[in-house]
Formats: structure tokens, C-alpha cells, sequence
């Protein structure tokens, strides 16, 4: 039979997949899904307003590393068979115009974001941790090393904000403070809806 291989595999995948907790992996992948896609938009925004200047190569290396955290999360949903949040279209438009907001408050302003972004995920993602580690460590060991290595890489990009002056940006803590409750909306209305 052809894609006989694929029948084997996908059964295989039904029977690991009866031993997990299916409502509480679909929200990790929806939600997780959901912010790399809006972090995806976010540096698109920025590198449309600030792509072609002394700090656009580095946007553009975080940028290319969120594009291959969205891939793997678009190869979990099915792996899984996760359904994407019905919000994608709002992330999509919500996501652009607040890379571009921010960077049209020049270099800090952009990475003021990327610090507040990626500390919100980088707590999102430990959360995700403690949860599939609680759940059963073994059973959940190829998505945690998957959560873990992406919370490393946001870790870096909240650093590589704080380097290249995040907190010299006026009314830091107030910007701040409104994009991480803006991502702490965003998480809960992804992870539900």
C-alpha cells in the first residue's frame, strides 16, 4: 500500500497519544503556537521600520530564530492535532503594529519590547515546565526539551535587549509594564479561545 509507513506512524502516534493529557497539551501547543507567531509578527514589524539600520542584523538573527520556533510549533499542532487559536488574525495585525510601534521609538524603544516580550514568554515557558514536569516528566520529555531550548532562546533575546540599551528608552517601566500585561492577555485569551 502506498504511505503504508505514514498508517504505521500515525497509529503509533494515536496510541502515545491516548497516554497523554490532551486538554492541557493542546493549550501548551495552541498558546505556544500563538505567541511564536505574534513574536514572528512583532519583528517583521520591526525590521519594516528599523531593517535597514546599524541594529536591523540583530533584529533580524532573534527574528530567524522565532521563525524556527513557529515552524516547530506548526509541526506539534499536527503532530498533535491541535487546532491554531481563532485569534491568529488579530496576533497577526496586533503583533506588526506593536514591532513597528516600538520601533518607531527608534532602537531602544524596539528592544525595550523584545525585553518586555521575551520576559513574559520566558516565564510562560517556565510555567510550561513545571506543569509537563508535574504531569510526568517522561511522558513529556521531547515537548520539555523543546520548551526548554526555546525558553533559552528567549532568555538571550530578553539579554540581547537589555544590551543594546532597552532600559534608556523614555517611560521604560510604564511601556514595559502595558506590552507584558498585553502578552499576559494575549497568553490567556490563546490558550481558551
Amino acid at each position: 500500500l502506498p504511505g503504508g509507513g505514514a498508517s504505521l506512524r500515525l497509529c503509533s502516534t494515536r496510541a502515545a497519544q491516548e497516554a497523554i493529557n490532551k486538554p492541557v497539551i493542546d493549550r501548551i501547543i495552541r498558546v505556544d503556537h500563538a505567541g511564536e507567531y505574534g513574536a514572528n509578527r512583532i519583528y517583521a514589524g520591526q525590521m519594516a521600520v528599523l531593517g535597514r539600520s546599524s541594529v536591523g542584523p540583530v533584529i533580524q538573527q532573534m527574528w530567524n530564530q522565532e521563525k524556527d520556533h513557529l515552524k516547530k510549533f506548526n509541526e506539534l499542532m499536527v503532530a498533535y492535532r491541535v487546532r491554531p487559536t481563532a485569534l491568529l488574525p488579530f496576533w497577526n495585525v496586533a503583533g506588526f503594529v506593536l514591532g513597528a510601534g516600538s520601533a518607531l521609538l527608534g532602537k531602544k524603544g524596539a528592544m525595550a519590547c523584545t525585553v518586555a516580550v521575551e520576559e513574559s514568554i520566558s516565564e510562560h515557558y517556565n510555567n510550561q515546565i513545571r506543569t509537563l514536569i508535574e504531569e510526568d516528566p517522561e511522558k513529556y520529555k521531547e515537548l520539555l526539551q523543546v520548551i526548554k531550548q526555546f525558553r533559552d532562546d528567549e532568555q538571550e533575546h530578553h539579554d540581547i535587549g537589555l544590551e543594546h540599551d532597552a532600559e534608556a528608552t523614555p517611560a521604560y517601566s510604564v511601556l514595559k509594564t502595558a506590552i507584558q500585561l498585553g502578552c499576559k492577555a494575549a497568553i490567556f485569551l490563546s490558550e481558551r479561545i
